[in-house]
């Protein structure tokens, strides 16, 4: 089990989150659009989510910025969140709209608002966990939608929820962080979530 826990922080790496929040949306809602605008809006989120963050963590590394992709000190994981929060602003204003898919656009709206929240942690030098923000609010998202769409979907939540175990238990195996730190992540992710469900539930 100890070899396997370490293949869940790179699995569910908060990189890839994004794009598995969209799939789960376009999956649930499948009903309202065609395919064409279903590939449309996951490629755009890709881009902005998945290969622009590779490509400036490519940079970084080059520049010697950071060191691996979990980004394990605190004074390495500044820049990425300033970047993550542009990319998400570029996000939410100018392809997932409020009026055309007010579910996920409030999704990223409250991933913006927890790396915000990591971020400024991160000036009082306290780290939290981005794994567990991440599939905290992928959780969340997932309840939320269930309940928005009414769709039975116990057994994906019930994975999910599993899943922030494994996650948090990956993390401490990996020595990469405290409870506290897992704790914490945990809120920054679930939180502005469960905050922001009431506008579109």
């Amino acid at each position: 089990m100890k070899k396997i826990l370490p293949l869940f922080s790179y699995v569910f790496h908060p990189i890839f989150i994004p794009a598995m929040a969209t799939l789960l949306y376009l999956s649930f809602n499948n009903t309202e659009f065609v395919n064409q605008e279903k590939l449309f809006i996951f490629f755009q989120v890709l881009v902005v989510t998945v290969i622009l963050p590779s490509l400036v963590f490519l940079l970084l590394r080059t520049a010697g910025n950071i060191d691996s992709v979990m980004l394990a000190e605190v004074s390495q994981r500044k820049i990425p969140l300033i970047i993550h929060c542009f990319l998400l602003i570029l996000l939410v204003k100018k392809s997932i709209t409020i009026d055309r898919y007010p579910e996920l656009h409030f999704f990223f709206l409250s991933a913006l608002l927890s790396t915000m929240l990591a971020l400024i942690l991160l000036f009082i030098n306290i780290k939290a966990s981005l794994h567990l923000i991440a599939i905290s609010s992928l959780t969340v998202f997932t309840i939320g939608l269930s309940l928005h769409f009414q769709i039975q979907n116990t057994i994906l939540i019930t994975v999910l929820i599993l899943l922030n175990g494994f996650v948090a238990s990956s993390r401490l195996e990996m020595k990469a962080h405290t409870t506290k730190e897992l704790i914490i992540g945990f809120m920054l992710g679930a939180v502005p979530q469960l905050l922001l469900l009431v506008l579109w539930l």
